[in-house]
């Protein structure tokens, strides 16, 4: 995946999982990586425009929930993954009606369905950027 100039932000209280997903991201060529140990540090940050946002579901101060309906407030274009132990069903369906991209767990899989995201978003990408062009050159037919 090609990144941009944003960066990618991380958003989990536990240290160990945020070097995890560091690693994960630098291995897939991003290079713009940055954390936050809670939801009120990475809404403060928000304005830097991220990439893409991983996200806990489950933090203390504000949960992952509070923090992803903030951001989607904020914007509701950004991407965001909701990265989560539960193996709830109910708390995953909820994230997505409120505007997660995905919701993934934390598990001997995560590197794998992290890359399957990532491919996701670069085909979306492509498909937006691909359409702006033959959008407009159908406007000019039309002249």
């Amino acid at each position: 995946m090609r990144q941009n100039n944003n960066p990618i932000f991380l958003v989990d209280d536990d240290p160990f999982h945020l070097e995890m997903m560091t690693h994960i991201l630098e291995r897939e060529g991003f290079q713009n990586i940055v954390s936050f140990s809670n939801g009120v540090n990475c809404l403060e940050q928000i304005h830097l425009n991220p990439e893409i946002i991983f996200l806990d579901y489950q933090m203390d101060v504000y949960t992952g929930y509070e923090t992803l309906r903030k951001i989607k407030r904020y914007n509701p274009n950004f991407f965001v993954v909701m990265v989560s132990a539960q193996e709830d069903i109910d708390s995953a369906v909820e994230t997505l009606k409120h505007g997660a991209f995905d919701y993934i767990r934390k598990n001997e899989n995560l590197e794998l369905k992290v890359k399957e995201v990532l491919k996701k978003i670069t085909e979306i990408r492509e498909v937006m950027n691909a359409e702006k062009p033959s959008f407009i050159k159908s406007i000019f037919k039309f002249l």
